[in-house]
């Protein structure tokens, strides 16, 4: 995929890599590398929600981090509205963050089990500076509304919530500094199949209210059909498959999405799909296949895939795919 220019759209990620160094020996020298992400790029309009998916491992947390500088990226390029933010220094990069949040997995670990609700709340309205006094209470009342919870949970602690109020306590935190851009990190994975639909459907109506752009990373492929305008797939540290939801899902070009979207149960009982059993493990990040990363398990594969490197190029319109034979 050739490199965007930052100004095409609101988010632009041009061939971001994150690397963990492993290190061993007597001077604990670095030895090998864990490549999380390699090489990807891609793009995400102010207002769509572009859905990631792929296997447990395969770098979809690691990268929706580096966007962020959570985690710092080993190279590359992220332009959050024309502005790189690899570039910008601590001060220039807490002013442009409260722009740019993240909902994290697990509501139970990422709230502090010390702090009420208001408190958690609060909390980053203090640090930027948005609110003062009684300002900042009717702030998080607003916030919590916002987010269908009562203006009584204020005063409670995370443990006396279910798994479901605490994620919306953790999206109003996200939204307490008005922010753009927000990473939803498996927002309802650790959430009941009923309370997923709640999280989901908050999460689409305080995008159209807020006018707010998502990356969204999921296992559900369900879930990702339901909420993305686009969709990633990623395979061992890189984006394999892109296009438009209602396109990916009709006519999946790459063999592993084929292989992942043969695995989605059917609603109807009697109802029969095709399974697509791929042989073998995921290869390591430490030591990644030569040519194309998938061809250990593909089964289609062929002489070229073991040695070249498939570039992710349009197969048809805004249809992209990283294989020799889609």
């Amino acid at each position: 995929m050739s490199k965007m220019n930052p100004n095409d759209a609101f988010i632009v990620v041009n061939n971001l890599e994150k690397k963990f160094p492993i290190k061993g020996g007597i001077f604990g020298r670095e030895v090998a590398s864990v490549k999380a992400v390699q090489n990807v790029s891609f793009s995400i309009q102010k207002g769509e929600t572009l859905g990631l998916v792929g296997e447990s491992g395969c770098g979809k947390s690691t990268l929706g981090r580096c966007i962020l500088r959570l985690i710092e990226p080993t190279a590359g390029e992220v332009y959050f509205n024309g502005t790189n933010v690899l570039d910008l220094n601590q001060t220039e990069l807490r002013k442009i963050r409260r722009k740019m949040q993240i909902i994290f997995q697990d509501p139970y670990a990422s709230l502090n089990p010390r702090m009420t609700v208001g408190s958690i709340i609060a909390e980053p309205l203090k640090i930027h500076g948005l609110a003062k006094g009684p300002e900042i209470s009717k702030r998080v009342l607003k916030l919590l509304d916002l987010c269908g919870l009562r203006a009584e949970s204020v005063n409670r602690y995370p443990h006396e919530f279910s798994g479901g109020q605490r994620q919306r306590i953790c999206i109003a935190r996200a939204l307490a500094v008005e922010p753009e851009f927000i990473v939803c990190d498996e927002p309802v994975s650790a959430l009941d199949v009923s309370i997923q639909a709640q999280i989901i459907n908050l999460l689409q109506d305080l995008q159209k209210e807020l006018k707010l752009t998502y990356l969204f990373i999921a296992h559900d492929l369900n879930v990702v059909e339901h909420i993305s305008n686009r969709v990633a797939v990623m395979y061992l540290g890189k984006i394999v498959e892109m296009a438009k939801s209602d396109e990916l899902y009709v006519n999946p070009m790459h063999p592993y999405t084929k292989a992942l979207f043969s695995a989605i149960p059917m609603p109807d009982p009697k109802g029969k799909r095709q399974r697509i059993i791929l042989q073998g493990d995921v290869p390591s990040p430490i030591s990644v296949p030569t040519g194309c990363s998938f061809h250990p398990r593909c089964p289609s594969v062929k002489d070229n895939c073991r040695k070249d490197i498939p570039d992710l190029n349009d197969k048809k319109s805004d249809h992209l795919a990283s294989c020799w034979y889609a």
